[in-house]
């Protein structure tokens, strides 16, 4: 599935849960006013996928829902702060579940509480603040299940699911989704069983149990139907898209999104057409249809800009580059395709915005351009190490805060054994003063205890110290991998002595080596993070047992890794790099009932590399090693490019070099090693258990 069609489900699972918030229960037994409940739930329906026309009915009755009982004026709060949401307002929306939120804890109404913590978990969520928003959700499902209201609790639990699959917990998921749809079917009610089910089949299509998704499909369909919901059925026939898409039945796919833009055109729900236009224009790329697949992403940008979705039209923007570059309209395909990376950078969704630099790197190779190719990887390389970093210093922060606590229990210690030893001192002097016949003795028990307190004292210390041991190492090394981080190497290359020039060109040399993992977002996610860091892990383990002990390895950033070998025969590169090719492909990663395995790109060169008299800086070398490593990447990955050398060292311009690695090489003026892996891609094997 592509990067655009993963965005498109993302934004999918935050429309259906701001959808979800419009079903709610029955107010015929909360004693309320009969014709402002009536109003509710006519407007409801209309709340449910089309708030542009339900605001101004809301508006309209503010007045007369701020004064209703407590169980209607909930109701309305909800609908309001819906009805924001839903058209953007998300200052006012978070206002409005902040008086929910006053309100529960006023009346000590759990029902209010829940609904206002749910309400602020949706609204963070659609601000890319996933850790706040599952603590919220999570919160609000607590306190929900202590309420008597079903169309709340069922709210909650599907939204704890979906929040455990993003935390890459996916049996937790499963079981709280399975209960959603289980309370759904015991209480009858066909909307929540079509909201249980929905989210249901789009968790099947990411454990890729596509079957039992399809299966759980069928069901709420029928439920559906019982429902006589247009927009409910519009919403699976997106879930079917997505199951279609990845098992190959694009046309299936392509009939479900047509379907679903008619039914969401026909109540007029605006933002979801935007969002299925979109669908169909990556749904036309995938069949080559770049007519179609332009048509539809210029009536996506359309519909995006007259809802102000900036998201929905920088993804437009980036399926119609790829439509246009396809066509050979490069300079078109670049300008859409560049005004769809800045609108996410605009966003401030960097992740996004490192798949969607990935989307156009690849066009533009497909294109033919491979120089702008690059261009597009190097900048989603800045965007990956940008990312890494903050990770690292956070991983820092959290170290640091660990050594505070400890350090202050230690303290604590301390002067608890200080007070002890002085209040030791005062009972020995009054025993003194009273009972000198008993000298011999309590002077001896004084000395157990001073000596006792002084081993303590000593080990403390000792402690201390060790603690301040392991942080050193701790600041070297990768947490995750063990291995050495770049500000170690960094270090280490700063501490060596320039370069001798007569050494460059000795059968003895070091070498550099940059490995990357082909296709690594692939497994972040498709399996979740804790699948990519099981795979890291592994592959740091399997450098080790390929590289001597003498090597250093390190985490160079992200999926990249770094080996400095100090002394290896020149002759010999070639050989390490098939063996590093070769090591990588036999590694295997169980997880969670899976058995990974993936390939890498390398880069790599003898170092020190000199041009003419002058020894390149290491800096340089590690450039023309990265730059080396993109090409194996734009060649087809799962091999490796070396730099051996320059044709004419004394001539040759290091600096243009640089600008173009490729060029050179093809105009003769760098000498280059190719090291081909064996084929094969990402492979995943399901384990079967008893």
């Amino acid at each position: 599935m592509s990067a655009a069609l993963q965005r498109a489900l993302a934004r999918s699972r935050c429309l259906a849960l701001a959808a979800s918030l419009c079903v709610a229960p029955a107010l015929a037994s909360t004693g309320g006013t009969p014709a402002l409940t009536e109003r509710l739930a006519e407007i409801r329906e209309i709340n449910r996928f089309v708030p542009e026309r339900a605001m101004p009915l809301l508006a309209a009755m503010e007045a007369e829902g701020r004064a209703a009982p407590l169980a209607q004026r909930i109701e309305f709060l909800s609908q309001l702060a819906q009805a924001q949401f839903g058209l953007g307002r998300h200052d006012l929306a978070r206002a409005l579940a902040d008086e929910l939120i006053a309100i529960g804890r006023a009346e000590n109404n759990n029902r209010a509480l829940a609904n206002g913590l749910l309400r602020q978990g949706y609204i963070v969520f659609a601000q890319h603040q996933l850790a706040e928003s599952h603590r919220l959700i999570w919160e609000a499902e607590k306190l929900a299940q202590a309420t008597d209201d079903i169309d709340l609790r069922v709210r909650t639990t599907i939204s704890s699911g979906e929040s455990y699959a993003e935390e890459g917990n996916l049996p937790a998921a499963l079981e709280r989704l399975q209960a959603a749809a289980n309370l759904a079917r015991q209480h009858g009610d066909p909307i929540h069983t079509v909201m249980a089910l929905n989210a249901l089949a789009r968790h099947y299509r990411l454990m890729r149990e596509y079957d039992k998704g399809f299966a759980v499909l069928d069901e709420a369909y029928k439920a559906a139907e019982k429902a006589n919901s247009p927009g409910r059925t519009a919403t699976l026939k997106n879930a079917e898209y997505a199951l279609s898409i990845e098992t190959g039945q694009i046309q299936r796919g392509l009939r479900a999104l047509q379907d679903s833009l008619a039914l969401e055109r026909k109540i007029g729900a605006l933002a979801r057409v935007a969002y299925s236009l979109v669908n169909l224009s990556d749904c036309y790329l995938k069949m080559h249809d770049y007519r179609q697949a332009a048509a539809y992403a210029e009536q996506a940008i359309a519909a995006a800009r007259g809802l102000n979705d900036r998201e929905v039209e920088a993804t437009a923007h980036l399926n119609l580059g790829q439509a246009y570059l396809a066509t050979g309209r490069l300079a078109e395909g670049k300008r859409h395709m560049e005004l769809g990376v800045t609108g996410y950078a605009e966003l401030g969704d960097k992740p996004e915005l490192q798949v969607a630099l990935v989307e156009y790197g690849a066009a533009l190779e497909r294109a033919g351009d491979l120089a702008g190719a690059l261009r597009a990887y190097h900048r989603e390389r800045g965007i990956s190490n940008e990312l890494f970093e903050k990770r690292r210093q956070q991983a820092m922060l959290d170290l640091q805060e660990k050594y505070e606590a400890d350090k202050k229990q230690r303290q604590i210690e301390l002067l608890r054994s200080e007070n002890q030893i002085k209040s030791t001192e005062l009972d020995n002097r009054r025993l003194q003063q009273r009972v000198w016949w008993l000298l011999a003795v309590v002077f001896a028990l004084a000395s157990v205890i001073v000596g006792l307190l002084y081993r303590k004292v000593r080990h403390a210390n000792a402690q201390l110290h060790e603690k301040n041991r392991e942080l050193k190492q701790q600041s070297v090394r990768d947490p995750l991998t063990g291995l050495y981080n770049r500000r170690h190497f960094l270090e280490f290359m700063r501490g060596l002595p320039p370069g001798d020039p007569r050494c460059a060109s000795s059968e003895q040399t070091g070498a550099l080596f940059l490995l990357d993992v082909d296709h690594f977002k692939h497994i972040n996610d498709t399996y979740g993070h804790a699948a990519g860091d099981a795979v890291l892990t592994a592959m740091a383990a399997g450098l080790r047992e390929i590289l001597r002990e003498t090597d250093m390895i390190v985490r160079w950033g992200g999926e990249e890794f770094l080996a400095f070998l100090p002394a290896i025969p020149r002759s010999g590169l070639d050989e390490v790099a098939q063996r590093i090719l070769g090591g990588i492909n036999a590694i295997t990663v169980e997880h969670q009932g899976m058995t990974l395995s993936v390939n890498v790109s390398i880069g790599f060169s003898p170092f020190p590399l000199a041009v003419g008299s002058q020894v390149l800086p290491w800096e340089r070398a590690v450039n023309l090693v990265d730059m080396a490593l993109y090409m194996a990447k734009a060649h087809g990955r799962n091999r490796a490019y070396g730099v051996r050398g320059f044709a004419d060292p004394e001539r040759a311009c290091i600096d243009e070099i640089e600008q173009n690695l490729e060029c050179a090489w093809r105009a003769g003026r760098v000498d280059l090693s190719v090291v081909m892996g064996e084929r094969q891609e990402l492979r995943v094997a399901h384990v079967a258990h008893a």
